[in-house]
């Protein structure tokens, strides 16, 4: 259940939706964060559900003491107005038992808020490659039925490379082609569920590995950037994301000079 921050219930009518998918290298999570913090989204409300593991921690785009005591919880609503988008960040896992619940709740709020699109940032394994996926950029994408009618030309402008089908038999029989999105979490399931509703999603992914992840993380959101223009992008070098005083402790503290 959506709970709004303030009195008065956001209206998200013709807004984008930007969320992440909880997959490998958390690069989706990462991607939002910097979308977030670059564009400096008010926070308006946060999830109550018992789908995802429960959290609760500092403001992690706080820029001052006193915002830093402010409370952050497993899924929140960020929005820009000026913009028309809305991004949910998901920091926690989905409960196993709940995956389905948590996809019916997904697709009902968004359903019910009336957003114009949603795009569903995600990451694959790249050790689960194909030969044909093996060449060439790591980006892909995967556009709902409904979304098609209105992006298809757009993307095949920018270059884009929808995500492959790959036989579901290799090396037996190449007639039943499937998709297959291995470490992407609730990627595919959320958007074949998309499909059915006759929702307009886009799923934006990289392949990767587990490490540090946040190269890949800026590969995805200046890949989303070319086709939704949510900064402008100077004529020389790249879009100068900002980074969230949290990053600082992406990998832990520092080691205590004790131990030596």
């Amino acid at each position: 259940m959506f709970i709004a921050s303030g009195d008065v219930v956001p209206s998200f009518k013709g807004f984008t939706l930007i969320m992440p998918a909880v997959s490998v290298g958390n690069v989706g999570q990462l991607a939002v964060d910097l979308l977030i913090s670059t564009l400096n989204m008010a926070r308006v409300g946060h999830f109550h559900t018992d789908c995802l593991i429960p959290m609760a921690g500092n403001n992690p785009y706080a820029t001052s003491a006193e915002e830093a005591a402010q409370l952050c919880t497993s899924a929140e609503v960020y929005s820009h107005s000026d913009s028309k988008l809305a991004v949910l960040q998901i920091r926690t896992p989905i409960i196993q038992t709940k995956v389905r619940s948590f996809r019916k709740l997904m697709v009902s709020w968004i359903k019910s808020s009336g957003f114009l699109r949603s795009v569903l940032l995600s990451s694959s394994q790249a050790y689960h490659r194909d030969d044909q996926q093996l060449h060439g950029t790591p980006l892909r994408y995967l556009l709902t039925p409904s979304l098609q009618k209105e992006e298809a030309q757009r993307v095949e402008e920018l270059g884009w490379r929808e995500m492959e089908r790959i036989s579901a038999f290799p090396g037996i029989s190449d007639s039943e082609q499937r998709l297959y999105i291995p470490g992407g979490g609730v990627t595919k399931a959320l958007y074949t569920d998309c499909c059915t509703e006759d929702i307009s999603m886009a799923v934006v992914l990289i392949f990767c590995s587990e490490g540090d992840n946040i190269p890949d993380a800026f590969a995805l959101v200046n890949h989303l950037n070319d086709w939704l223009h949510l900064l402008e992008k100077p004529t020389q070098g790249s879009v100068q994301w900002r980074v969230p005083p949290s990053w600082r402790l992406l990998f832990g503290s520092g080691i205590p000079p004790l131990l030596f």
